[in-house]
């Protein structure tokens, strides 16, 4: 039952980001100036599900809490906002999505939630028809229950609005369209497309880009995690979270999802072209797949017996010339990339502790000064059938730059 609730929390927060992302488009403001996280570090030890922040206006957080108990959510959201931290500084509310399972008695649950705010948050609740009324109604379908039937049609709803907003009314969800939705943003498709890219077949071609960006970032210890885990739906459901929370991040930072090597992923900023402040989206990235790491890390260990050596993730940025290619002949659905920066992203990954980001000097000669104030030279790093490496040591965490104040 546990397991089932855990999936449903994590579609659930998947569905609530899109929603509030089309809310704010909706209000006018660009997509750029969205910027909507999962799992963002509220010190110690806890995580939002949610941070949005939109246009000018406050930030304000989500917390999708289906199937917990009264006790639970309580626990969780004290945990979590009850005191005041930096993480929460100016944020205006705290939004609690929840069910039957804690609002048997809603008035006095609304209470007790209100009385667990730290003072200056508001408290909202979307309880389970209220949130499916949102959810419907934005994305066009009928949903009064939260079955997996019902959720499946949710998401083909939703997959098609992304459609008909990167493409226009001849979105067909073929497969080249919808592989260019998997691995870029929905917005950033239709601002390529508006920008000269007309065609899908011309938003990803073959050919050389210039100064693009490799960012991998590499869960720690995961064999580890994986031998001590007897239930093995908890190794599938960390996997799937760390997956689809990663792949959240690295596209709506302006990146693209390149490809998952089992317990790592890989992003790529700069490819088809670079949008400007690129290097400093893959470094906000990159500080975000820290909290990602650590979030699912975190949940892992609770269900585990034995005590993990880390927690977290190793995450390694690159910079330099990439070829991309057709997998197969004339294709742009299947497409692959290769370059040397590619081959050093692996060599400094294994170079980066756990929770840590360590990039190359190419890449950090490219920074502005505020970011290399921050960073700390490393030993020359040998990599085989490379040389010796000059890399760089970047700071966890940083006051929030123009990126991340949007």
């Amino acid at each position: 039952m546990e397991d089932t609730s855990s999936e449903l929390r994590l579609f659930l927060q998947g569905m609530c980001c899109d929603y509030l992302l089309f809310r704010h488009l909706d209000e006018g403001v660009p997509p750029e100036a969205i910027r909507i996280r999962q799992e963002v570090a509220l010190g110690g030890g806890a995580f939002a599900d949610i941070e949005v922040r939109a246009g000018q206006a406050p930030p304000y957080f989500v917390e999708v809490d289906t199937g917990y108990s009264r006790e639970r959510l309580l626990q969780s959201i004290r945990r979590k906002y009850g005191k005041p931290v930096p993480a929460t500084d100016g944020a205006a509310r705290v939004v609690v999505a929840t069910d039957g399972h804690a609002l048997s008695d809603r008035t006095a649950v609304e209470r007790l939630l209100r009385e667990a705010l730290r003072p200056g948050l508001a408290l909202e609740i979307w309880d389970e028809h209220h949130l499916l009324r949102l959810l419907g109604g934005r994305f066009g379908i009928a949903l009064d229950a939260l079955g997996e039937d019902d959720l499946l049609a949710l998401r083909n709803a939703v997959d098609h609005v992304k459609g008909v907003h990167a493409f226009g009314e001849g979105f067909q969800n073929d497969p080249l369209q919808a592989a260019l939705l998997w691995h870029l943003a929905f917005w950033r498709v239709r601002r390529l497309r508006e920008a000269g890219r007309s065609l899908p077949r011309s938003i990803l071609p073959p050919g050389l880009c210039r100064d693009v960006v490799v960012l991998m970032a590499d869960l720690c210890s995961y064999s580890s995690y994986v031998r001590d885990t007897r239930d093995e739906a908890v190794s599938r459901h960390s996997l799937t979270s760390f997956a689809s929370r990663t792949r959240h991040r690295i596209v709506n930072d302006s990146g693209m999802l390149y490809q998952f090597l089992g317990d790592s992923v890989v992003g790529l900023f700069g490819v088809p072209e670079a949008s400007p402040g690129y290097l400093e989206q893959a470094v906000a990235c990159a500080r975000g797949l820290l909290d990602i790491g650590a979030s699912v890390a975190t949940e892992w260990q609770r269900q585990l017996d034995q005590i993990q050596p880390a927690a977290g993730v190793h995450v390694s940025i690159t910079l330099g010339d990439l070829q991309v290619l057709s997998l197969r002949p004339l294709s742009r659905t299947h497409m692959g990339v290769i370059g040397d920066s590619i081959n050093l992203a692996h060599r400094l990954n294994t170079v980066a502790a756990c929770d840590e980001i360590v990039v190359s000097n190419t890449f950090y000669q490219r920074l502005p000064d505020t970011l290399r104030a921050e960073s700390l030279e490393l030993p020359p790093v040998e990599a085989k059938n490379i040389g010796r490496i000059r890399a760089w040591k970047l700071a966890r965490n940083h006051a929030r730059g123009p990126h991340d104040r949007l």
